[in-house]
């Protein structure tokens, strides 16, 4: 099968790539001698083809949730459950850009260059974070059949330095298959303040209503899009990318949804541990055999805890459980319109609860700031109790202690980011489809990966994977159909064969055996490890009879371990995961492309909003001026001229109560604030910030002075700075600050009174 978008009248399913058009031009024939004039044929999907529902959370781990034994509550994935099949040996890569690149693609991550997350991308194949256009997506497949197309919620697989208001555009979803796009690009959002986007333009949520969250705005954008569509076009089938973010840090939800789960974690995460496996026995997805693997050395015993400590993670445990099931409950709105609609019954609905394993990157003991650890800081205990009340809510962007993450794997060992281990990769996963499987509420054991997913839908629509689309030949999809598992629970697992791999975590999965080698490191760790990755130990399990990965065979079984292993550097190879990219930071070697790297002057203008930081110039570790050429119309005049970041860590020159303020916000644990010693006279002038850094390391601090038309009028000192990441969800705002406000003193949207011409940024 080819696809460009036009039909083979003969047979409607397949698609041309050089479709005959009808002509009209003159021929010197009669009339009575010419073709009859026809319109081109619109591409039609198979008679009776399902509408597609593919919904993917984020960052909950397989012991997470009721439906599959886990302590917090999930009735929409539990029904969904009992009308369809629950797989529990269904994988995903360990995070969350490749994840979402394999799942829509249906090929490996490395393969379709997301080796890492985007923010991470190298010059090699397997991590570019570019989708080559030879590896179509699912939901372009399906566009070019006749289907409606929708992403609702995250993305995050544009390129980084793309992802600015100048584009280029054709990697976001309007160009990737998605009719319709309502969300945000990067790895999480503020749920209060998100960054969100309709189509490739920026907008912002109401800062009018103190009771808007993103969870609530996704699912009425994805019930009133299915009305749309089957309003007009009734018989036309939906493809809906259902992509909530809840599960990342920060984790928000509405205050009575965190009341609920008031003491519900109280015995800690060891006894928590031991309940929801004994649970997962009950309910049957895990063998009875299953061990419960033992807690490691980096997490603490919850017993050894201070009663603060336990104060503090609990309330922590419980925000999140929170932002789970309140996540769920607008999940369930989507599906209540549906069936509403009567269009449930032939609805394929894909739930994957989560797109990795549940997230460690709090640390061993939770942050108020998530962005602190992608800083090599943290906050110290007595500062997250002077703020417990404050979590989940607006003035947060917390995140739990690792020793939650392990919980939220239960049985298995490790946690987000470790590949190496089903911790990281082993999520939950729903089908159902009521007008087609009959065995309702049934248990699915098959050894799956996300890659599966697109053959699978294909297969249930009818349609092959095509061989070329828009002219380009496609590679061939990784993954398998799950079709056949429908019907038949004994059915031996069409997947023999899968590798993982990331940041050097590395196992692979064969015939019901794995090898694995890591955590190579922990994904809160400052410094990184330096151990070779020929250091790092390989372990055996036979999985077929030891599902949580507990019982080592790697001593007992050497012959067995070195076959495991040159099958794993076979499947890397012709994957493209090689070279290896151990750790999340950029790597040495051709730097990524950048419309900002090699400037030091940058000429800004009013409306230029929502610059994502690789866009935007990078100020941090270096000296800087930023001079804003305005005019005042009285000496009241006030608003922002220059941001970047917000409340959780950014810098802002702006005037408040007509004199010039530089406020620096070292993510949330310091701010600096010089302010002139004077008021601003209306009329033109020019109104700085000169900072000149003490240099020598990152994040030292320096001396930050303020002018009016080149004089001096206010200096002040910044102790420190911010060594690495100030913001990768709120960017840079010129002549307004929206989203969360940098500084306290204002509220937002803080819009310039005056005319505002231009903002020069000079690095030095």
């Amino acid at each position: 099968m080819s696809a460009s978008g036009n039909t083979n009248p003969s047979n409607p399913h397949t698609v041309l790539p050089h479709p005959a058009r009808p002509r009209s031009r003159a021929t010197g024939r009669t009339e009575r001698d010419a073709p009859a004039p026809q319109w081109p044929e619109a591409p039609r999907p198979p008679a009776g083809a399902p509408n597609v529902l593919l919904i993917l959370t984020d960052d909950i781990g397989y012991g997470a949730s009721n439906t599959f034994g886990g302590p917090i509550p999930s009735p929409t994935l539990d029904a969904l459950a009992r009308a369809g099949l629950r797989y529990t040996e269904f994988h995903t890569t360990a995070m969350c850009s490749p994840t979402r690149a394999a799942l829509l693609t249906g090929r490996n991550h490395h393969e379709v260059g997301a080796g890492r997350v985007t923010e991470s991308a190298t010059a090699y194949d397997g991590y570019t974070s570019i989708i080559p256009r030879d590896c179509a997506t699912l939901a372009e497949i399906l566009r070019l059949n006749g289907y409606a197309t929708a992403l609702v919620g995250k993305y995050h697989n544009v390129p980084d330095w793309e992802s600015g208001p100048a584009g280029p555009f054709d990697r976001w979803p309007t160009s990737m298959g998605f009719e319709y796009f309502y969300g945000f690009l990067g790895g999480g959002t503020n749920q209060w303040s998100p960054g969100l986007f309709l189509g490739t333009e920026a907008i912002e949520p109401p800062h009018d209503d103190s009771t808007y969250i993103l969870e609530r705005d996704l699912a009425d954008r994805a019930i009133n899009w299915i009305h749309r569509q089957k309003s007009v076009a009734p018989d036309k089938p939906f493809f809906m990318h259902y992509a909530t973010a809840s599960g990342h840090s920060p984790h928000h939800a509405p205050q009575e949804w965190i009341d609920r789960f008031k003491g519900q974690f109280d015995e800690g995460w060891d006894r928590i541990r031991e309940a929801t496996l004994a649970r997962q026995k009950a309910c049957g997805v895990v063998p009875e055999n299953t061990l419960l693997t033992a807690r490691p050395d980096e997490i603490e015993a919850w017993d050894t805890l201070s009663l603060d400590q336990k104060k503090v993670y609990t309330r922590m445990i419980e925000v999140y459980a929170a932002t789970v099931a309140h996540a769920d409950h607008q999940i369930g709105r989507v599906i209540d319109a549906l069936r509403d609609m009567g269009e449930l019954d032939n609805t394929l609905v894909i739930f994957i609860q989560g797109d990795n394993g549940a997230s460690a990157e709090g640390g061993p003991h939770g942050e108020l700031n998530e962005t602190l650890f992608m800083n090599g800081m943290s906050e110290d205990l007595p500062a997250l109790l002077e703020h417990l009340d404050d979590l989940g809510g607006p003035m947060a962007y917390n995140h739990y202690p690792v020793g939650w993450a392990h919980a939220m794997d239960t049985p298995f060992q490790w946690f987000k980011q470790v590949a190496s281990h089903f911790g990281g990769t082993r999520n939950g996963m729903v089908l159902s489809w009521p007008k087609r499987i009959a065995g309702k509420g049934g248990v699915r054991s098959q050894f799956h990966h996300v890659i599966d997913i697109a053959p699978t839908v294909l297969e249930c629509i009818g349609l092959p994977a095509p061989r070329v689309v828009h002219g380009v030949e496609q590679t061939p999809m990784s993954g398998v159909s799950m079709a056949y598992s429908f019907d038949d629970a004994q059915a031996p697992s069409r997947r023999k064969t899968q590798y993982f791999e990331l940041v050097g975590n590395r196992a692979i999965y064969h015939d019901g055996w794995v090898a694995a080698a890591g955590p190579v490191e922990m994904p809160w760790a400052f410094p990184m490890d330096v151990r070779s990755l020929d250091e790092i130990r390989w372990e055996l399990y036979h999985v077929a009879d030891d599902y949580s990965e507990a019982i080592d065979l790697a001593a007992r079984e050497p012959s067995k371990l070195r076959e495991l292993q040159a099958l794993f550097w076979i499947e890397a190879q012709s994957n493209h995961a090689l070279p290896i990219m151990r750790g999340t930071a950029n790597l040495p070697g051709p730097p990524k492309p950048s419309a900002v790297r090699g400037r030091n002057e940058f000429v800004f203008y009013p409306g230029t909003q929502r610059v994502p930081p690789g866009s935007s110039p990078n100020l941090a570790n270096r000296s800087f001026s930023i001079v804003a050429d305005v005019e005042l119309p009285s000496q009241e005049s006030t608003g922002m001229l220059f941001a970047q970041g917000g409340r959780f860590g950014g810098h802002a020159l702006y005037l408040h109560d007509g004199r010039l303020v530089y406020h620096y916000n070292l993510l949330g644990t310091a701010r600096y604030t010089v302010t002139s010693r004077v008021a601003m006279s209306a009329g033109r002038h020019r109104l700085a910030i000169d900072f000149e850094s003490d240099g020598g390391g990152y994040g030292t601090g320096g001396t930050a002075t303020l002018r009016l038309d080149g004089e001096a009028i206010g200096t002040g000192r910044l102790e420190r700075t911010v060594p690495w990441v100030m913001s990768y969800v709120e960017g840079m705002n010129v002549g307004l600050d929206a989203g969360t406000p940098v500084s306290e003193d204002y509220r937002v949207p803080f819009r310039f009174t005056g005319v505002l011409h231009t903002v020069k940024v000079t690095l030095r």
